[in-house]
């Protein structure tokens, strides 16, 4: 039986997204965003069923709660590096942003809306730190457009690689969604890290919870095959677009050179009507 992390977006799903839950989505949520103290939060998804596992092979399985006084935050995880995280978290962004405006509100009432991305691979390859928080600046002084939009990218390697010593509550929680070394999970001074890892092993000990996972995982794999055989193909179908683009041109100047015909369809392979059209 396979052992599933807290990566696996089912599992994430089933330990942060569900209302009995939100003890630990809010002390998660704390930890990444300590300058927001969390009296009150509503998760606004739960976890997608498995119709939607299957049909919605990338669509993301996020976890929308509400903050507070009305604060959106939208919190999701990506095992698989799609070459698109940027563009997709910014649409979506924009998505839970749009959607927050009540009828009859002025835009003005617009609430804050935060996006938290926990990415399994490296989004910038700089050295900058493993979370990432981006907003709307002005191009003048660098001076903030608005406080209203936030994208957090938290990079599990790169956390990996900085992190010496467990000393913060991210810390704790990032550990946890690396999921390598048990003891020193359970060794931590938080209850609530310790409540998710006892959650996430009664997951991969239920039959269904582990068929789910699976189905999930084997679902990215699938699509990122067919995105890279597309791709191949693409780049197939461009070599031999060019190729015969090529003998197009070499047909050409044979002609100009009054080469004949026949002469030009041995060599370049190119048939009679191809070559009477040039």
């Amino acid at each position: 039986m396979s052992t599933y992390k807290p990566t696996n977006d089912y599992m994430f799903g089933r330990i942060f997204g569900v209302n009995k839950n939100t003890d630990l989505l809010r002390d998660l949520l704390e930890a990444i965003l300590p300058e927001i103290k969390i009296k009150k939060l509503e998760v606004n998804k739960q976890v997608p069923v498995e119709r939607q596992l299957i049909k919605d092979k990338l669509g993301i399985m996020d976890i929308l709660a509400t903050l507070n006084n009305g604060i959106k935050v939208n919190i999701e995880v990506q095992v698989k590096d799609f070459k698109n995280t940027i563009d997709r978290s910014v649409f979506y962004h924009a998505g839970v942003y749009h959607d927050s405006l009540q009828e009859g509100q002025d835009y003005i009432e617009i609430p804050k809306t935060i996006g938290i991305w926990i990415l399994n691979f490296d989004l910038f390859d700089d050295d900058g730190p493993f979370h990432d928080i981006s907003r709307l600046k002005r191009d003048y002084e660098n001076k903030l457009l608005t406080d209203k939009c936030e994208l957090h990218y938290i990079q599990l390697p790169k956390f990996k690689r900085k992190c010496k010593r467990i000393s913060t509550k991210l810390e704790q929680w990032l550990t946890f969604f690396i999921n390598e070394n048990l003891e020193e999970i359970k060794s931590m001074d938080n209850e609530l890290v310790q409540k998710a890892e006892e959650e996430l092993e009664y997951l991969n000990s239920d039959e269904e919870a582990q068929r789910l996972a699976y189905l999930r995982e084997k679902a990215i794999r699938d699509e990122a095959a067919a995105m890279a055989g597309a791709y191949n193909r693409g780049k197939e179908e461009g070599r031999e677009e060019g190729q015969k683009e090529n003998k197009i041109q070499i047909a050409k100047k044979m002609l100009e050179k009054g080469i004949s015909t026949e002469d030009i369809i041995e060599i370049t392979n190119l048939t009679k009507e191809e070559i009477e059209k040039l």
